[in-house]
C-alpha cells in the first residue's frame, strides 16, 4: 500500500504559514530547498485540499492546471469546481474511502502538499504515514498550524535529520499511531 508523505515547511512553533497565509519568512533558497525540489521528482501523485490548491493562484497557477506537471493531482474538496481542467487534475469529495482507494493504486508514495486543515483531517483518520518536516529557523507566533485544528496526540519515530547551512533542517518521522499520547 502506498504511503502518504506529508512533506511540509514549518516554523519552529509549528506553523506552515503566518497570518494571511504569509510564507515570506521561510527559507526560499539553498541546498535544503534544492533537496526538497529534487525529492518531489520521486512522487507521481499529489493530494491536497482546496485551500492549498487555491493558494497557488497567487503564484501564477491557473484554475484546473497542475501545480506539479509530472504528478497526478487529486484535490479534495466538496465545493471546488473548474470550468475545464487538465486531465491530470481531478477534484474528489473529502471521503476516507477515496483516500484508501488511492493508497491501493499502483505508484509511488503519495505527496501530501501543505494544508493544515486537510492534513489534520488525514491525521484524525490515521492516514499520514510519514512527516517530512522542513523545519525553518523562525518563530511565527500565529498562522496556519501543521495539522490545523486536530487535537490528536501521537508519538513520532525519527528516521532522518539533515541540517543545512542556512538553519533549515529536513526531519523525517514515521507517525506512530500505536503510541497515542
Amino acid at each position: 500500500m502506498r504511503q502518504i508523505v506529508y512533506y511540509v515547511a514549518s516554523s519552529i512553533d509549528g506553523f506552515i504559514s503566518g497570518p494571511n497565509e504569509d510564507i515570506g519568512g521561510f527559507v526560499q533558497s539553498g541546498n535544503g530547498v534544492d533537496q526538497y525540489r529534487a525529492d518531489l521528482a520521486s512522487y507521481d501523485t499529489v493530494i491536497m485540499g482546496k485551500n492549498t490548491y487555491e493558494f497557488g493562484y497567487q503564484y501564477g497557477l491557473q484554475p484546473g492546471q497542475p501545480a506539479y506537471p509530472h504528478m497526478k493531482h487529486l484535490i479534495f474538496s466538496n465545493t471546488l469546481t473548474f470550468e475545464s481542467a487538465d486531465p491530470q487534475v481531478q477534484v474528489k469529495n473529502i471521503d476516507l474511502a477515496e483516500i484508501e482507494k488511492i493508497q491501493k493504486e499502483a505508484g509511488t508514495d503519495i505527496y501530501l502538499c501543505g494544508g493544515g486543515v486537510f492534513a489534520g483531517w488525514l491525521l484524525d483518520h490515521q492516514k499520514i504515514n510519514i512527516l517530512k518536516l522542513k523545519l525553518n529557523p523562525l518563530i511565527l507566533g500565529q498562522g496556519i498550524r501543521i495539522f490545523g485544528e486536530s487535537t490528536q496526540k501521537y508519538g513520532l519515530v525519527l528516521l532522518d535529520t539533515v541540517p543545512y547551512e542556512n538553519g533549515l533542517q529536513i526531519m523525517t518521522y514515521r507517525i506512530d499511531y500505536e503510541n497515542k499520547i
